[in-house]
This record gives structure tokens, sequence and C-alpha cells, in this order.
């Protein structure tokens, strides 16, 4: 597909001039967990190995987030099972990331860190899913899988990030639960899970997989995390198998609290400099933006943000753009990076198919900023409230109009002045009255 070049567009709009904009540092109080190794080794002991025999497997199922230090985690449960006498084994636990195959899965896990070496031990990363049981949900029924990696171990431990989930609101959302029924899915179970969830509940369908797994699965629990605003870890504790439901919403509640978000809530212009999938399941973290863009469930009351713009993907999320859609505009640069076959994996097992569309593509950061203004209608660089960030996940620094700044959050502080400045198209930030600093 070929897009129109800077020549052939930049008649149709005129210039307008860009606000002056205020770089903010933004440190709230965080707790962060030192010494995450030793907890995990602690924790892992709560669980219920003492009846396994010497020499039995365990599968430690590991997901495709970008979660603090969940190398350092998952080598520490990984060295904790073998020290007890068990033979652990890594399983990707992400349904159809990675292109949904073993090769492309492995990458990811690698992109985290998580490898043989650092792990010390082998990564079973075979696609293949066995059908368990069928479940009713509401007026469906609902065929659950379950990884035949994992099923050929003689017990089952995850460990996941427990945190508002980017499709939907409840009292469960991501965590242990959702990784054990859609990332030790695989993609057979990944799209089962999410045909029936959009028809009949998240929530729901989530909780009527769990119950076939905990009957047929050698599940015995996971180690839950829970990040801070700076994205790191916070708390870890073990959660053994059956209580998943039952303590899920309160580290839920805990997550929500340090959530990270935009410094307002009625935005303009939000500018993402990059999205991928290790910074959120959506490329951006929806409830930071205000987007979810599923069928069967409203987006959230806050953030208001009228215009998304998008200027990269992540390099580790290896070309998969799931998320771009939930953007208005994004530039040619962002669409070279994309590999369109794992972004559509991604979206045809989901069934949300808004998040892998493509958005309309501006030739470069100077004729997309323009593009912006003059969609927002009655544009004034005065008044418009836009909002620069590097990504949903790290909101600690980020840049605001001036018609923004009086309105920061507490804790927030202006540390520079700068104007933005174009090479070649593309943009950069300059202190106000000063030479460039770039973007």
């Amino acid at each position: 597909m070929e897009f129109p070049d800077r020549s052939e567009v930049d008649g149709l709009i005129d210039p307008q001039p860009l606000p002056e904009f205020a770089r903010v540092r933004y440190e709230p109080r965080a707790e962060r967990l030192d010494g995450v190794a030793e907890t995990a080794r602690k924790e892992l002991d709560e669980l219920a190995l003492d009846g396994l025999d010497s020499g039995a497997t365990v599968a430690v199922g590991v997901g495709s987030r970008g979660i603090d230090r969940i190398d350092e985690v998952a080598a520490a449960v990984v060295e904790r099972i073998a020290e007890r006498g068990f033979e652990p084994v890594v399983v990707p636990a992400m349904g159809s990331h990675g292109g949904a195959t073993p090769e492309g899965q492995r990458e990811v896990l690698a992109a985290l860190g998580v490898t043989e070496e650092r792990v010390g031990a082998p990564i079973d990363a075979r696609m293949g899913a066995e059908r368990l049981a069928t479940a009713g949900v509401g007026d469906a029924d609902l065929p659950v899988y379950f990884s035949e990696a994992a099923l050929a171990a003689d017990a089952v431990v995850v460990v996941n990030r427990v945190k508002a989930h980017t499709n939907f609101t409840g009292e469960i959302e991501s965590g242990l639960t959702k990784m054990t029924v859609v990332g030790l899915g695989k993609q057979r179970g990944a799209k089962s899970f999410h045909s029936t969830a959009l028809a009949e509940g998240y929530v729901e369908t989530l909780t009527a997989a769990l119950d076939v797994i905990e009957e047929e699965t050698p599940l015995v629990g996971g180690i839950a995390l829970v990040e801070n605003f700076e994205e790191e870890i916070g708390h870890l504790e073990a959660v053994p198998a059956g209580s998943f439901l039952a303590r899920e919403p309160e580290l839920l509640e805990r997550a929500n609290d340090e959530m990270p978000t935009l410094p307002v809530d009625d935005v303009d212009l939000l500018v993402v400099d990059e999205i991928g999938k290790e910074i959120s399941g959506a490329g951006m973290d929806t409830n930071v933006i205000g987007r979810y863009r599923v069928l069967n469930a409203s987006d959230p009351e806050t953030p208001d943000v009228d215009l998304i713009y998008v200027r990269g993907l992540t390099e580790a999320t290896k070309g998969n753009g799931n998320g771009i859609g939930l953007a208005d505009l994004t530039r040619r640069s962002a669409v070279d990076q994309l590999d369109l076959k794992k972004s559509y994996a991604n979206a045809l097992t989901s069934g949300s198919l808004a998040k892998s569309k493509l958005p309309v593509v501006a030739p470069d950061d100077e004729f997309g900023l323009r593009t912006a203004a003059a969609a927002l209608g009655a544009y004034d660089p005065e008044t418009a409230r836009i909002v620069w960030i590097r990504n949903t996940q790290d909101l600690g620094e980020y840049r605001v109009s001036d018609a923004v700044v009086d309105d920061l959050p507490e804790g927030a502080d202006v540390v520079g002045r700068e104007t933005v400045a174009f090479e070649d198209g593309t943009a950069r930030f300059e202190a106000a009255g000063g030479d460039g600093s770039g973007a």
C-alpha cells in the first residue's frame, strides 16, 4: 500500500502554530519491593508442592508483558522449584502473542529477558492445546483449552501481574485467572475465550473457564505481582489454586490505587511516542487513554481525549502493532514498523478488530500535528490542551501545553519550558529561547 508523501498533501491543510510546552516531572510516593527474588522464593513455598514426588515436573507460566524484574522473579521461582527436588519448565502463557508460533513466543520471552540461560530451565513453547471440557456461560457453550506443555507437567504455577484490563472492568481483570485461562489456553483457548466473552461478559467467562481448569489440571497456584506508579514491583505474594477469585479483587484494588494516569482528564490531543505489547496488551493502556473500543463494553468515563497521535512502535514489540487502531493519526515511519501477521494474529484471536485498524497515516510529524490541530476545530494554540507522553507506562515525566499547566496534579513539577521544532518533518523539543535538546 502506498501512502501520500508530503508533497501530495502539503497544500491541503494550512500550517498551524503549536503552543509552548512545559516539561513536567511527577514523582508520587511509591513503595518499591526490594529483594523480589528472595520474596518469590519464600512465597513459592506457600503453594502445595509437598505432595509431589521427587523429580516431578513443575510448569511455570510466564506471559508477554513488560513486568518489572520479571526475569528475576521467574528465575527465582525456577531456582526454588529445582532446590526442592523438582524439574521446572517454563511455558509461555500468552495466548496468541508472538504471532501464535513457538518461535514467536520464545522471541517475546527473550525480549523480556526470560531465556533458558537466564532462568535456568527449558522453555516448552509448543502451541498445542487440549480441549478439557465445555462450560456453560449464559446462553453460550465455552470450549475450555489448556496448554499441552502445561498438562504434561505434574504441577502448574503461573506468574503474573494483577492490574486493570484493557478491554473491560470487573472484580477480576488482568492477573492470575486471565493468564491461566487465556495465556495457557494458547491460541485456541484465547480465541474461544474472547468469542464467548464478547457476547456473555469477560468476568463470567473467566470464572466458568477457571472452574474447569482447576478441576481438570494440576494447577497449584500463582505468584501475583502488583506494581506501583513507577511500574516497579511493590507487592508479591503466592495465591493458591482455589483462591484466585477471592484474592484477586483485593489485589486489583491495590493496583488501581497505584495505576499511572494522565495528568488531567480533559485532553484535546494526546501524543504518544511509542506503543507496544510489553507496555500493554492493547499497545497503549486503554485505561490511561480512555478508549476500550470493544463490542458490548463502554469506554472508561475518564479521561476524555479527543484525538490521539501515535508516533511509533517499541523495539520489544517486534512489529506487533495491536493498539494502533486506538489512535486517530499515526505517521508513515510507524506503519513501516508494523508486522501485520503478528498484529492480525492478536486481533483475530481476541475479536477486538478495531485495535488493529490503520488510522490516518501522515507522512511525518509536522504534517501529523498540523492535521490534528485542524481536526480539533476552532484550534487556538493558547487554549489547546495537549499532553505529550513517551508511552502509557512511563508517566513520571511528560510534556503539556500551557493551557494544561494550571490543572496539573499535586506533586507534578514543571522542570523546563520547551517548543517543538522539526527536522525533515520529525518533531524534536527545544528549550524555549535556547538550543535544541532533542525530543
